[in-house]
């Protein structure tokens, strides 16, 4: 019941897809490289401002993250932008799992997302987006997200 309802207050918290204020993509510019601010600028503006989101929750949580961390939980859900679905889709996708190749797209956003970033950002990165690791880092990561 907890999860359900974890969904139901992200479904409504991502409904807005206005853009994010200029002081917010100037914060982001400065945190990524180049090459992966241009990645992040290709995601939905719902989905800039819950990796903001989740960026500001992970640095309460952990604190002494370094750039490369910091990376990562702007960049955690980077994977979702290949399915190409918008908000009511993802819900459906939420729903009713890994079916069809789209839906299986957006559930591993994980994987994909390490892909994408693979020549553009450093390892670090790459592993905690991938979800391949499990630390002290990685648990705030997925903390900061999943609340």
């Amino acid at each position: 019941m907890k999860r359900f309802w974890h969904l139901v207050k992200r479904a409504v918290t991502s409904f807005s897809n206005d853009p994010i204020s200029g002081a917010d993509v100037e914060r982001v510019e400065r945190l990524l490289l180049l090459p992966e601010f241009e990645l992040w600028w290709t995601m939905q503006p719902r989905d800039q401002r819950h990796s903001l989101q989740v960026y500001e929750r992970f640095m309460r949580f952990y604190p002494p993250a370094k750039r490369t961390e910091q990376a990562a939980a702007l960049l955690h859900d980077i994977g979702k932008t290949v399915s190409g679905l918008g908000w009511f889709m993802r819900i459906i996708a939420t729903l009713v799992g890994s079916r069809g190749i789209t839906f299986t797209m957006y559930h591993d956003h994980e994987n994909l997302g390490a892909q994408m970033l693979q020549g553009v950002s450093e390892q670090r990165t790459i592993d905690l987006v991938g979800g391949t690791i499990d630390d002290v880092v990685m648990v705030a990561l997925r903390n900061a997200d999943n609340i």
